[in-house]
């Protein structure tokens, strides 16, 4: 294991041809100012702030490159990710696949204890975050064994998962 910057890790996944994230928190600090304009009403920052990620999907899949998305969530949908449902939308658009995990549906799932990425089928890397929900540490694994158990625990969890365009959860129906 290594411990990598921000700045690596950003690198690594610009690199990389086919990246699989597994999200398993109902929300990050990291995106604490688009919580804040959601809970003001502002879509215009949230289609802003969306967009840009949009534009780098595009980019990616343009290339030639995949990025598969599944997001563990709680239901009801934490506010956070009511927020996400919401905005996702053109990300998946531009070609992100992305899918939806009712928490309750996992129990039997052996998942990683943190959110990671596999990149390439090669790579895992972990972000560690503290109480806060705020960045603690990037760790990267070249470990087969690692990775197969990344890759395998997706793939099984992707199994279950709905995609985007077919998840509808009580909260969903009372976005703002």
């Amino acid at each position: 294991m290594e411990s990598i910057s921000v700045q690596q890790r950003r690198k690594l996944i610009t690199q990389t041809r086919r990246q699989l994230k597994l999200e398993l928190r109902d929300s990050y600090q990291v995106d604490q100012q688009d919580l804040e304009a959601w809970r003001a009403g502002d879509h215009a920052a949230l289609e802003a702030s969306y967009g840009t990620w949009r534009d780098e999907v595009a980019a990616m899949t343009s290339a030639g490159r995949t990025l598969r998305r599944l997001r563990v969530v709680s239901e009801p949908l934490s506010e956070y990710q009511q927020m996400a449902v919401r905005f996702s939308g053109a990300a998946v658009d531009a070609g992100e696949n992305l899918r939806w995990l009712p928490r309750r549906l996992t129990s039997t799932v052996a998942l990683p204890g943190n959110d990671c990425f596999v990149l390439d089928e090669k790579l895992a890397m972990f972000n560690v975050l503290d109480g806060d929900n705020d960045r603690f540490e990037i760790q990267l694994y070249d470990d087969p064994r690692v990775v197969a158990f990344c890759l395998n625990a997706f793939e099984t969890a992707w199994s279950l998962a709905t995609p985007h365009c077919e998840y509808r959860a009580e909260e969903v129906s009372r976005l703002r």
